[in-house]
């Protein structure tokens, strides 16, 4: 089932964040990481209009968006998270990490296309800028 998000929904989600970063992110410095995650708490939540999958009343993944962009969302379920997200939108953006393989590679299957590269400024990493549109 995907639901709007609740502000209860909070900490599972900052929790499958941080498990689903653990896995995607491994170059990014923990001290990075523990600042995005009080940024999911206090700024991209409230602010973004997230959709929560959850599984027996469980949050098991969620997508954030920021009007056509994709802020962020769960491991294991991102197909029907971004399913969820073209069908409110239709066109979508992410940015990702170039190091970010598994990102990339679900991004890349599910249609998304390159569209820019630049430095992310608080990691110096190179980041993707990527975007689909419904046909």
């Amino acid at each position: 089932m995907i639901r709007k998000f609740h502000t209860r929904d909070t900490e599972s989600l900052v929790s499958i964040w941080r498990a689903a970063s653990a896995v995607g992110h491994p170059f990014l410095e923990d001290r990075f990481l523990a600042q995005e995650a009080e940024n999911l708490r206090a700024v991209y939540l409230p602010n973004a209009e997230t959709w929560v999958a959850e599984s027996r009343g469980v949050p098991v993944g969620f997508i954030a968006l920021i009007g056509d962009e994709i802020g962020g969302h769960g491991k294991g379920i991102g197909k029907a998270m971004v399913d969820h997200a073209v069908a409110l939108k239709g066109l979508l953006c992410v940015e990702v990490f170039e190091k970010n393989t598994i990102g990339r590679r679900f991004y890349d299957q599910y249609g998304f296309v390159e569209t820019a590269r630049f430095r992310h400024e608080a990691t110096g990493e190179l980041m993707l800028k990527m975007a689909i549109s419904v046909r």
